[in-house]
């Protein structure tokens, strides 16, 4: 739920960015108000990292379901207020000022927040089904966003583009805070994890996990940031910049390129969870390598496929080239969250993962947009997303080629990635 929250806040912000440029930069093009929301996507990511080592080791010492309820409030609460601010035509400049800071703290909260999510159901999780629930939180993921777009859609649909910019923008942000009720209720039901609960019982809480972490395992912290930074690149390339590039690049017009994604969201839910069952049978790394393969081959004919729909309007050549960025990116998104928490041992394991993982988001996921945008604007090469796309897989080819398999061994067993890569082949990994 929380993480559907998070990515809740992406799809109202990715769907309507040029109406967003409107009422908070006074933007005069719809081309200038999505640079300017992508710009503050891109600013207030910088503040996640910070967030991480914050939260993260927070949640090693005082335990994952406390930290997990305050980044809730946070990020839900920051999302709503946005629902309420004046615009720039009320307040001027101080408009934008607002919303950044709100993004700031919004950003500072979700720099403990999937981390601390994937270490709970992983910690959960049986070791020979950590695939199949770990799948579960991106399901959230997808969830979020769908319902995210989709709000905006509906109201779009049934308010009209004038109401949009006028008031009716302020819907889809205020939705957020019953949500986020909704979240912190079921997250203060539950108790905190099994393994953090022996790790009380036998008192062996690290007092400063950040320094232990930063000492042993600075290896695997840039392990898991090299692999991420392929999905943080799709994810956001996808959730906060595809819709604005159908539009302003290919030129379809309406709700077309809304309901295009909408609709190939709906396929990454349906294949999602049997993709992460999959990989409890034949291991991450193989559906990982598949995936680095697929965005190293299909991005370019992808986006021309896009680009030269736009000649006939076909909106099923449109879809077949979306579809093609979707099925690479789905396969990452089913195994990500039982994959990476088996990198740190328990006692370091949220900081780690969540500091890796929002470094790599905000070097490499929340610029992805602005960047992109501004190549093929300043350019007029509509291939680069696809070339971006493939600078990424060829990064993270190299640590996902590296990883050890981690499918069935017991998150109790973990001390470090080296120590698994070590025992593979000489034991076999049982449920403690």
């Amino acid at each position: 739920m929380g993480n559907c929250i998070e990515w809740y806040d992406f799809g109202v912000f990715g769907f309507m960015p040029a109406i967003l440029g409107q009422v908070f930069f006074n933007a005069s093009s719809t081309s200038e108000g999505a640079l300017a929301t992508f710009a503050v996507l891109a600013i207030t990511f910088i503040v996640r990292p910070f967030g991480s080592f914050v939260f993260g080791p927070l949640g090693d010492k005082i335990g994952r379901q406390k930290v997990l309820a305050l980044t809730i409030i946070l990020m839900s609460g920051s999302t709503f207020v946005i629902g309420l601010l004046p615009s720039y035509a009320t307040i001027g400049p101080g408009a934008a000022v607002i919303l950044i800071l709100l993004r700031t703290i919004q950003g500072f909260s979700a720099g403990g927040e999937y981390g601390g999510a994937a270490t709970f159901i992983a910690e959960y999780a049986p070791a020979r089904k950590r695939g199949f629930w770990g799948s579960w939180l991106e399901f959230g993921t997808l969830v979020g966003f769908a319902m995210g777009a989709g709000f905006v859609t509906l109201f779009t649909i049934a308010l009209g583009d004038d109401a949009m910019r006028e008031w009716g923008w302020r819907l889809p942000f205020l939705i957020a805070g019953p949500l986020g009720l909704i979240g912190l209720y079921l997250r203060n039901k539950l108790e905190d994890t099994p393994l953090f609960q022996e790790l009380e019982q036998k008192k062996q809480v690290e007092k400063s996990p950040l320094k232990t972490l930063l000492k042993k395992h600075w290896s695997s912290i840039l392990h898991l940031i090299g692999i991420v930074v392929m999905l943080n690149v799709a994810d956001y390339i996808v959730i906060t910049y595809l819709e604005t590039y159908l539009k302003d690049v290919v030129g379809f017009s309406g709700n077309a390129p809304l309901l295009i994604i909408l609709g190939t969201i709906l396929f990454m839910l349906i294949v999602i969870v049997p993709v992460g069952s999959f990989s409890d049978k034949i291991g991450r790394k193989p559906i990982l390598i598949a995936s680095c393969a697929g965005f190293l081959v299909l991005p370019i004919p992808a986006f021309s496929i896009m680009e030269a729909s736009k000649d006939d309007r076909n909106v099923l050549q449109l879809a077949l080239g979306v579809a093609m960025i979707a099925i690479p990116l789905v396969l990452i998104l089913a195994v990500l969250a039982a994959t990476l928490p088996a990198m740190f041992p328990t006692p370091e394991r949220y900081g780690g993962f969540s500091i890796g993982y929002s470094v790599s988001t905000a070097l490499f996921g929340g610029t992805a947009s602005y960047i992109v945008s501004s190549l093929v604007d300043s350019t007029g090469n509509n291939l680069w997303p696809a070339y971006y796309l493939m600078g990424a897989a060829a990064i993270a080819a190299i640590p996902i080629l590296l990883l050890p398999e981690t499918s069935g061994i017991s998150l109790r067993r973990v001390v470090s990635s080296r120590v698994i890569r070590r025992r593979q082949g000489l034991t076999s990994a049982h449920e403690s």
